[in-house]
């Protein structure tokens, strides 16, 4: 069952200017029809359960009649292109992007959906005017509305490639370090590496001053396998990283990229050392599994923790974690006075206690944190979380269940408690059992979208119920169209159903936007059953770079023995 995935800054970028782009929520354009008592209430209605139910060709149509009927509503009109965008309804999309248009002409979030609805029928041309249009504006938010677009259009990956790099030809990206910086992201994520390279040469040429601009060129070479020459780049900044503290820091990320987290760990260490900086060292040793220079740094830091700072205790507990000396981790735990830590450092001392092999002292320690009144809500319910947890390590699994029946007692429908527990009924097999409780999350809180993207996904993967998978997959495509774990599962259920060349767009599409074992997993299974067994290797290769355990490739390895 897919958890939502951590996302790059590119598709940050754009789902911040998705925020600023989306349509008013349905809640507030019914009620706006209601109190004007319009004709659009009754399609807007409909087309509100036809969403609900996941019907989006439905919902499409219906939103269509409402912006047809009502008077001048601009929201109506987004909102009926965006769905039908959703949809796959292009026609009905144009249709309810020219009310849109005629409704709210200078708004760059319309003119941002025109151009990706033309990367969408293949008219590059046409959503390069727009794109141009909307970099020119004044507003100098314009340029994320555009790369909302390029990251949100075109069924063809190859497509937004090919409207950027004349974007890039027109000389129509502003002259901004940080916006030539977003944009020479995406051209590397969309694996263009031409375009990637003309555009750090641009960068170069202008802004040959500016520090970043070597950042983006070391990420550019890395990428295209010139790493003794990106490192040399970074190693070439590394004189200014101790003057500029958040300068040290993109270059520590830069190395990190690039798997060397020794590198990486160097530059972090000069300078001032806070609390923030102790921790992204200690995590960068603890990924290169450096005990001994992660016992120096640990050494390091104990040795200025004699005043009772709860962030540094904190940290010095994880330390000696991660190290197996979980004593000492109990002891640092402890130790934290109070502040915002304390909650944490309790939580993490019955962990500590139960990796210690002290099982009984852990459960008495969580039971405690379960009953404090003094604490807050969200960590005494955290505690029946990690009982579940402590007995399943134990391998009492009966117990797990346990705990997260007496969770759901003290918390009647906790959705937190409800989705493990619906993990626990799938890594069991019990798939109805998973269902029913995330289904009951989908009761309180219809458009949780964790739970309408685990539900979709399980039902397509693990049932043959591939229509109805499809239908809760929509309405979490609605709440967050750019969200790369959801447009996985949506490719993986447009596989089950056999749309194999559609599944295969969106799964590129959720590929470029987050490099993740499982979408390159399932990639790699749709390229292999259209007979792309070399391409679809390749992608079986990326996955076990990326998470070697992961259950999906695990599967398709078993099933094809690629």
């Amino acid at each position: 069952m897919p958890a939502l995935i951590r996302i790059s800054s590119v598709l940050l970028l754009s789902l911040m200017a998705g925020q600023a782009l989306s349509a008013p929520s349905s809640a507030r354009a019914l009620a706006r029809a209601e109190a004007s008592q319009e004709p659009s209430l009754e399609p807007a209605l409909a087309g509100e359960f036809a969403l609900q139910a996941g019907k989006l060709g439905e919902a499409a149509g219906q939103y269509l009649l409402a912006a047809k009927a009502s008077d001048g509503d601009a929201g109506l009109a987004e909102r009926a292109t965006r769905i039908a965008m959703l949809a796959n309804d292009d026609a009905g999309a144009a249709q309810a992007l020219a009310l849109w248009q005629q409704r709210a002409p200078r708004s760059l979030a319309m003119r941002s959906a025109a151009a990706a609805l033309a990367m969408r029928q293949g008219q590059p041309a046409q959503a390069v005017t727009e794109l141009k249009a909307v970099l020119a504006e004044p507003d100098e938010s314009g340029w994320k509305f555009a790369l909302a677009a390029l990251v949100g259009g075109g069924r063809d990956p190859a497509v937004p490639a090919q409207v950027l790099d004349a974007l890039v030809t027109d000389d129509a990206i502003p002259a901004r370090i940080e916006v030539w910086q977003e944009f020479g992201r995406l051209a590397m994520s969309m694996e263009r590496p031409e375009l990637a390279q003309r555009m750090v040469d641009q960068v170069v040429r202008r802004f040959p001053d500016d520090p970043r601009v070597a950042l983006l060129r070391a990420s550019q070479l890395n990428q295209v396998g010139k790493t003794a020459e990106a490192m040399a780049t970074l190693q070439a900044l590394e004189p200014q990283t101790r003057t500029s503290p958040d300068l040290r820091n993109a270059v520590a990320i830069a190395y990190d990229a690039m798997n060397e987290s020794a590198a990486a760990e160097r530059v972090l260490a000069y300078g001032p050392q806070d609390v923030q900086t102790f921790g992204m060292r200690a995590s960068l040793l603890a990924k290169r599994e450096d005990a001994a220079a992660l016992s120096a740094l640990y050494a390091e830091l104990s040795k200025a923790a004699s005043k009772p700072d709860p962030a540094q205790r904190l940290l010095l507990g994880k330390i000696a974690e991660y190290l197996k000396r979980y004593q000492e981790a109990v002891d640092w735990y402890h130790s934290v006075p109070g502040g915002d830590e304390l909650s944490e450092a309790r939580l993490r001392a019955a962990n500590a206690l139960g990796l210690l092999g002290n099982q009984d002292k852990a459960l008495e320690e969580v039971h405690a944190i379960q009953s404090d009144p003094m604490l807050a809500e969200e960590a005494r319910r955290d505690a029946y979380l990690l009982e579940a947890e402590l007995r399943l390590r134990a391998g009492d699994e009966a117990g797990e269940l346990d705990a997260l029946a007496r969770g759901l007692a003290a918390y009647p429908d906790e959705n937190a408690l409800l989705y493990a527990r619906a993990l626990a009924w799938e890594r069991r097999d019990d798939i109805a059992r998973a269902e029913a409780d995330l289904r009951k999350v989908l009761v309180t809180e219809p458009e949780n979208v964790a739970a309408l993207n685990a539900l979709g996904y399980t039902l397509a993967d693990r049932t043959s119920r591939y229509q109805e998978a499809l239908e809760l997959i929509d309405r979490a495509r609605v709440a967050e169209p750019d969200n790369p774990a959801i447009i996985d599962s949506h490719g993986w259920v447009l596989y089950r159903l056999g749309r194999n060349e559609e599944a295969l767009a969106q799964l590129r599409r959720a590929y470029t936007v987050v490099k993740d074992a499982e979408i390159a997993a399932h990639l790699g299974e749709v390229l292999w059953v259209m007979g792309r067994q070399d391409e679809a290797r390749h992608y079986f290769d990326e996955a076990a770079k990326l998470d070697p355990d992961n259950r999906a490739l695990q599967r398709v390895r078993e099933k094809f023995n690629p």
